[in-house]
């Protein structure tokens, strides 16, 4: 996207703009974030954690991106 939108603001040729996998992302909610040893066992999670020493009741404490298979 980044590339995309510099080609465009200087009037360059844009590039392939297919997709190429369907992807999600799930964010991690407070307690969520003790599942971490599941996610981890999951070959298609990317996991981001935001280092926040104490998970409380609505705050993020990071997020997982899956490629979930071939765009349809």
């Amino acid at each position: 996207q980044f590339e995309q939108h510099i080609r465009a603001v200087a009037g360059l040729p844009l590039g392939d703009g297919s997709r190429h996998a369907d992807a999600e992302m799930e964010n991690l909610i407070g307690d969520d974030i003790d599942r971490l040893p599941d996610l981890l066992r999951d070959p298609r999670a990317s996991i981001h954690l935001y280092g926040k020493a104490e998970a409380r009741p609505g705050r993020k404490m990071g997020h997982v991106n899956r490629v979930t298979g071939a765009a349809g």
